[in-house]
């Protein structure tokens, strides 16, 4: 994407009433929306992230099937989001938002038990030991997450990589967690939940044509 694209982009999310932009500082110092998030969707429906939206395809799927649940794709690059909140405003999809954010700072953005699900779509594996700690699903963004969730409260992991895959079911296993459902190739098993195999990224579907498969797996946080 050239840079005028992304200043154009930029300057486009800043228009957008349903994309939220605040500064780290403003994150750190107290974020107005923490424990608010009701005020912003005018209504106290359930709250399903998606970390790491990247273009907001599955935020938007997830929308578009359930209305009286409030969808706020998280992702720190808003050229790519720019997508997903226009499209979402293009369909009036009053209950989908964007936040522009690191998602080491979640637990600074939401309130304790603000949030019912957490979805993970094909995050970046980062595979060197080096990069451990930027792991969505190493065990600090765990916690993190189960600050911010619901005692009931599910996190999905749906990804192409076997290394995240296998990373993630041996440290949840080590650590005691609930594992609902997994599966290493979601696609081959009749079994698999419908509202995961009935959405699918871009770049998901490119892996599909190319045969490789697609994992998933479903827990709960047991700290």
């Amino acid at each position: 994407m050239g840079s005028k694209n992304k200043l154009r982009r930029f300057r486009e999310n800043e228009t957008f009433s349903n994309v939220i932009q605040p500064t780290r500082k403003e994150v750190i110092d107290g974020f107005s929306l923490k424990g608010n998030w009701h005020t912003f969707f005018n209504n106290s429906n359930p709250i399903v992230l998606e970390l790491g939206c990247g273009k907001g395809e599955y935020t938007i799927a997830l929308a578009r099937k359930n209305p009286n649940i409030n969808y706020i794709g998280v992702d720190i690059k808003g050229a790519r989001f720019w997508r997903g909140a226009k499209i979402a405003l293009e369909e009036n999809l009053t209950n989908v938002a964007f936040l522009r954010s690191q998602i080491e700072l979640i637990d600074l953005l939401f309130n304790e038990q603000e949030v019912s699900e957490i979805w993970i779509t094909f995050p970046d594996p980062q595979i060197k030991y080096t990069r451990t700690k930027h792991r969505l699903t190493n065990t600090e963004f765990l916690k993190k997450y189960h600050h911010i969730l619901k005692p009931e409260g599910f996190v999905h992991l749906k990804t192409d990589s076997e290394f995240m895959h296998g990373y993630a079911l041996g440290l949840l296993h080590g650590e005691g967690h609930e594992i609902i459902y997994a599966h290493h190739d979601i696609y081959k098993n009749y079994h698999a939940p419908e509202e995961v195999t009935s959405t699918q990224t871009f770049y998901e579907s490119q892996y599909l044509e190319k045969g490789k498969p697609i994992t998933y797996i479903k827990f709960k946080l047991r700290y």
